[in-house]
């Protein structure tokens, strides 16, 4: 097994190198996007902006913990992969009941239909590959 803060070797191919690729774009684009929004319009629609900071930070740890080796980078995939989970539940539904409280989109409203649902799509993707691997380390 690799020390903590090496990557991790099971998510050099395949599926892990896909989720640490997608994290990574989404975390880029995330935080970007927040920064813009926060520096030139917060105030036109304060929750909204908040919230993709919120999302380009849980994307930011979710990379690393994917991309890492380790018991606590494993811990922040779970974390990160579980709160991503949670916020685009929430605040996909809350966006739909209540459009008024989200004046701009976030990368979570409508369950990240302004991100072809990605955002939905990548928790659970996310989950279930960390599961799996957890299996896999159990019977190895």
């Amino acid at each position: 097994m690799s020390g903590a803060g090496r990557p991790a070797p099971g998510r050099a191919s395949g599926l892990g190198r896909v989720l640490v690729a997608l994290y990574a774009v989404f975390a880029v684009a995330a935080v970007s996007r927040a920064a813009v929004q926060i520096a030139t319009r917060f105030a036109e629609a304060p929750l909204a902006y908040a919230l993709s900071a919120l999302a380009g930070v849980v994307y930011v740890l979710a990379t690393l913990g994917l991309a890492r080796a380790g018991r606590r980078w494993r811990t922040a995939a779970w974390a990160a992969c579980t709160v991503e989970l949670a916020g685009v539940l929430v605040v996909g539904t809350l966006s739909l009941a209540d459009p008024a409280a989200f004046p701009d989109e976030t990368v979570w409203s409508a369950y990240g239909r302004g991100y072809l649902f990605v955002p939905l799509v990548l928790p659970v993707l996310g989950l279930v590959y960390l599961r799996s691997e957890s299996r896999r380390a159990r019977a190895a």
